[in-house]
């Protein structure tokens, strides 16, 4: 078996769609299982939409609308007014308008999952629908059903054992009874044992894909960018990237966690425990090779960039004056989990503790609960840039006619959180 993910870019459009089946059929393998996101900016505008029925304002109608209305101009183009494709479709959206006619509950995070979903739902309802007017025999599975995870939302723990009993179990006697049968399930996406919808973090497709591939024994996952392959750098960022033909599962999973936005940070740790390659290559340009991460030694390796914008960079210092010690880094630590926000990067003296963190919208909140014990000092709009194999070229690229605002460095990385 192989995996494919495609990502919200690959399906941004009708021809988007399109170009997904023709990449499908001339790679077609058996079986194969298709993990898909929302669709182009789809997420992005969901949680327009959330953050207006969070804060009971009235523009929640239109921006629903707006994101109904583009579906299904897609799926009008796509299937020329099938009326059952149709309905199909428009039955998830009246489920979703239903939600949001109810008061939200005091859960941001909560609400978050439960609407934010909708978008792969629906994308892979008109993929799935898509494969099967084109001639190929396509399942739609609800990832909601597979992947089983905590109560944790925006960021559910995923349940291993219960997961893979669930995806063999629904997935495998599909295989079994037709081995050209394609399975198209959602990325980012998982449920509850309460049936209630959770996801996996942001950009968790990938993950949702690595989960899927360990539980069923892929002989290979496939993640399809809009790049055509692992880069060194964002290209929107740097014009001089170059691409790494072959990488470690070991340097992955550091540029992961470091911020690289080619793969999710939780993608590859599953992958490397039963040694499955993972493939990136480019929709736009899929004959070409791509870049495979596997379990390589690689001896020559080149300066890799990693830039994380809207950081917040907080210090803090004790209001006795006293030195921070265990007591207060117990304390610090508490409140960023209790809180859910990512640390990326500590640093500390003997009177302060600075952290440099993503941004999320209780931020304030944590701000105010840290000034209770501490002299607390912040910045808003950071930029984090890390440099993984540096040399002084290399960080002259980055500083140069920048303000640094902190530095951190190792025998391998080097980061800085830029103004």
């Amino acid at each position: 078996m192989k995996i494919f993910k495609f990502g919200g870019a690959s399906v941004k459009d009708a021809e988007g769609v399109k170009n997904v089946a023709r990449i499908i059929q001339s790679q077609m393998v058996e079986p194969l299982l298709i993990v898909v996101s929302a669709m182009g900016k789809t997420t992005n505008r969901l949680e327009e939409l959330i953050n207006v029925f969070f804060n009971g304002k009235e523009e929640k109608e239109n921006l629903f609308q707006n994101i109904k209305n583009e579906h299904l101009a897609i799926a009008e183009n796509l299937f020329a007014g099938n009326v059952a494709v149709c309905a199909d479709i428009e039955n998830l959206f009246d489920e979703l308008h239903a939600y949001i006619q109810e008061d939200a509950s005091e859960n941001y995070d909560f609400e978050y999952d439960q609407i934010v979903a909708y978008g792969e739902l629906v994308a892979t309802k008109i993929v799935a629908n898509y494969l099967k007017t084109i001639g190929l025999s396509a399942t739609w599975i609800d990832a909601r059903t597979l992947i089983r995870t905590d109560n944790t939302y925006r960021e559910g723990a995923v349940d291993w054992e219960k997961t893979q009993h669930k995806i063999r179990k629904n997935i495998e006697p599909i295989y079994n009874s037709n081995k050209n049968e394609l399975v198209v399930t959602q990325g980012f996406i998982g449920g509850t044992s309460e049936g209630l919808t959770t996801t996996l973090g942001r950009e968790g497709s990938d993950f949702s894909a690595a989960i899927l591939g360990f539980s069923l024994d892929a002989e290979s996952v496939t993640i399809w960018k809009d790049v055509e392959g692992l880069l060194n750098a964002d290209p929107r960022l740097f014009s001089d990237t170059i691409k790494l033909n072959k990488i470690s599962y070991r340097e992955a999973i550091e540029l992961a966690y470091y911020g690289a936005s080619i793969i999710h940070p939780k993608t590859l740790k599953p992958l490397q425990n039963k040694n499955i390659p993972l493939y990136v290559k480019s929709f736009i340009h899929p004959e070409e090779e791509g870049s495979i991460i596997g379990d390589f030694a690689i001896k020559r390796l080149v300066p890799c960039y990693i830039c994380k914008e809207n950081q917040v960079l907080i210090s803090l210092s004790p209001k006795d004056f006293s030195f921070i010690a265990e007591e207060n880094l117990s304390t610090i630590f508490g409140l960023f989990a209790f809180f859910g926000v990512k640390i990326n990067l500590t640093q500390n003296s003997a009177l302060s503790f600075s952290l440099c963190v993503d941004y999320k919208q209780n931020i304030p909140h944590l701000i105010e609960e840290l000034q209770t014990e501490f002299f607390v000092k912040y910045n808003f709009d950071m930029r984090l840039f890390t440099i993984r194999h540096y040399t002084q070229q290399s960080i002259q690229k980055i500083i140069q006619d920048k303000v640094v605002v902190l530095e951190q460095k190792n025998r391998s990385t080097v980061q800085y959180v830029i103004k």
